[in-house]
Formats: structure tokens, sequence, C-alpha cells
């Protein structure tokens, strides 16, 4: 678990400032500060509005009675994009980008929706009671003189 928290606070942020600082000396500091103020901007509009879009779908399969299942992992995938994609960087951007895609978000679901069942299938399942048995008493206690 330490590793992927390394991964992802220490080595993605690296990586992100090393193409940031590349794309800089390739088209310029101003241009490569408008890509990531106008991906930013573009990338927090579209969260809203699929976010709006799957809030609608969850409404849409609680007002027939069904569990919205798909819907709240939808949510949940649009909100993470959305987070990544307020962060600047290239590869934060075309992650997040890429979970605003309902087809990659579709593929993205399942994937998680299999790995989750997997889970929970593999766990070893030991239920213990409260009780066991009638406890042993001893009548065993004197104060000797």
């Amino acid at each position: 678990m330490f590793a992927k928290l390394l991964f992802i606070f220490v080595t993605i942020p690296l990586v992100e400032m090393l193409i940031l600082i590349k794309l800089g000396e390739a088209i310029g500091f101003w241009p490569t500060m408008a890509m990531v103020v106008v991906t930013g901007i573009i990338g927090a509009s579209l969260a809203k509005a699929q976010g709006f879009l799957a809030l609608n779908r969850i409404r849409s399969e609680l007002n027939t009675g069904k569990l919205p299942a798909d819907e709240l992992v939808d949510g949940l995938l649009i909100l993470i994009g959305g987070i990544v994609l307020l962060t600047p960087g290239l590869l934060t951007d075309l992650a997040g980008f890429s979970l605003m895609v309902p087809a990659i978000r579709t593929v993205i679901r399942k994937w998680l929706q299999r790995r989750f069942k997997g889970m929970l299938s593999n766990r070893n399942n030991i239920f213990v009671s409260g009780f066991s048995q009638k406890p042993e008493y001893t009548d065993d206690f004197r104060i000797e003189e």
C-alpha cells in the first residue's frame, strides 16, 4: 500500500513536472500555462455536465425502484476524473478526460465490478458466535488461615 501511495503522490507529480518543463521548452512558457489552464476549465465544465447526467440517471433508476449500482460507480468515476482534471499536467488530464468518456467508463466500471466480485468471493467468511459453551465455574475459592 505504501508503494502505491508513494507512486501516486511522488512519482506522478515528478513525471508531470518533467513533461511540463519539456513542453515549456518546446512551445514556450505562456502557451504551456494556457494549455494547463484551458484543460482545467474544460475539464471542470465537462465533469459538471457528466456529473449532472449521472445524477439524473441515478434519480431515474431510483424512481423506477431499481438499485442504481452502475450509475453510482459512473458517478464516482466522473468525480475522480474531475478531481484529476483539476490537477495540472498532461498525464492527469489524459486520465481525467478518459474518465469523462462513457465508453471508457463502462470498460473501467465492468473491470472494477469483476475485481470486487472476485475479492468478495475469495474471502474466508468465519462467523463466531458471542457465546461458545457453558462456562466452567469452580467453587475452589477458599480463604485459608
